[in-house]
Parts: structure tokens; sequence; C-alpha cells
């Protein structure tokens, strides 16, 4: 945990206004996120006030609001006397959370065929690009970079409403796959990325709906959301069917 702690407080945190604890909050919850989502801070881990405050140079005041914004958003647990925690979501809930940012994403791409900004097409051309720099170079920042594609396109629409949820819902997918994922692999994701925009930008509104579907039911299937067995009996029944041969 050492290294986690290192490599965040090696961001820095801004303090040339400490009259003005909102500031501090934002910031603390910005890093904070961003560690949750690059899979730094793992499901499960205590987040102590005083240890993050610490580390932040900051009160545990600040760090106190700081993790009730990150718990608003699904991404932090309170336990009863015990503290925060980074969430775990139940397999039922992250099937819940991919259900509703597909129909959450299909919204934003209706919108986007419909209008999109003057330069909304060079924003996500200069993201995907950055994409293809952090690709098979850097994990946790493909991760990150991955999602804020999605967070952009919601921008992109100009409904802030739309864009928060949708921040809120691809933040709490991350979480699901340092749960449950075998393994992230930006390659097929950067690739998506630029055909979604192609179909955008034809306003062919079917492809494009077809290429998020199958985009993040990709994503999905890497989170292994299926419940696992969790005896024997059931563990050693596929290697019985064999023998039987």
């Amino acid at each position: 945990m050492t290294g986690c702690g290192d490599r965040m407080h090696s961001t820095g945190v801004t303090h040339d206004k400490p009259d003005n604890p909102n500031n501090l909050t934002d910031t603390v919850h910005s890093l904070l996120r961003r560690a949750i989502i690059e899979q730094a801070l793992r499901p499960g881990l205590r987040l102590p006030e005083d240890t993050v405050g610490e580390q932040f140079g900051v009160s545990r005041t600040i760090v106190r609001h700081a993790l009730v914004r990150l718990e608003n958003e699904g991404l932090v647990t309170t336990r009863r006397n015990r503290g925060a925690f980074v969430a775990q979501p139940s397999r039922d809930e992250a099937q819940q959370i991919f259900e509703v940012r597909l129909c959450l994403e299909n919204e934003v791409i209706r919108k986007l065929c419909h209008k999109m900004p003057a330069s909304g097409y060079d924003q996500l051309e200069a993201h995907v690009r950055s994409e293809h720099r952090a690709r098979g170079r850097d994990g946790p920042v493909s991760i990150r970079l991955a999602g804020e594609f999605h967070v952009l396109l919601a921008e992109l629409t100009g409904n802030a409403v739309l864009a928060r949820y949708v921040r809120e819902v691809v933040s709490r997918c991350s979480l699901i796959l340092s749960m449950y994922a075998r393994s992230h692999s930006s390659d097929c994701a950067v690739d998506d990325h630029t055909q979604i925009i192609e179909a955008i930008r034809r306003g062919d509104h079917d492809r494009a709906v077809t290429i998020m579907g199958h985009h993040l039911g990709a994503v999905e299937q890497r989170a292994e959301l299926a419940p696992h067995a969790d005896n024997i009996r059931s563990i050693l029944s596929h290697y019985g069917k064999e023998l039987a041969q």
C-alpha cells in the first residue's frame, strides 16, 4: 500500500488556496476517484481518514467530505464503526449497472447522431490518439482513458444531467472490472471507439448502437459476472463428464 500512496502523493495536491476548502475537497475527491478507477485502490480496501489526510496533507474533515461524495457515486461504502471502504458491488448489482449503462450510452449516441458540436470530432479523435499512445504501455492509464472516452461522448451531448449519470456508471463499471475481470486489454476498446466515431460522423445511428452494444458486451464478459461454483460437487461435475466419455 505504500507504493500506491507514494504514487498518489506524487500527483500533488494544490495548496495555493487554503482558505477555500471546496478546492481541496474537489482535489482529494478527484485523486481518490482516479486511484479507484485505475485499480490502485482495490475493492474492499479500507480508507482511513487520518491516513488519507496525511498522504494528501489535508484535514480529516476534507477527506470525510470527499469520501461522502465518492459514496454518493457508488465508489465507496461506509460501515458503521469501521469507516469507509472501496465499494464491492455484488454480481447482481454489477449486471444491473451494465444494463443501465447500455441504455444511457444508446441515448448519447442518438443525441450525437442528431447533433455534434463543431469541435466534437476533433476532441474525440485527440482522445483516441491518447488511448493509442497508452496502449500496451500503462494498464491503469489505459483503463482510465477507455472510460473517459465514454464520458467525453456524453459531455458532447450538452446534457449535463446525462453526462453526470454516464460518468457515474462508467466509474462504477471500472470498479466492477477491478473486482471481477480476468484481465484488461485496451486493443479492442480503442478500435471500437474509432468505429463508433466514424458511425456517428456518418449519422449511422443503427451501426453506432450495434458497435456500442458489442463493445459494452465484451467489457461485461471480461467481468465474468456469471455466478461461480462454490462447492466441490459443482466444480468437479464438469470434469466428471470428461471421465464418462
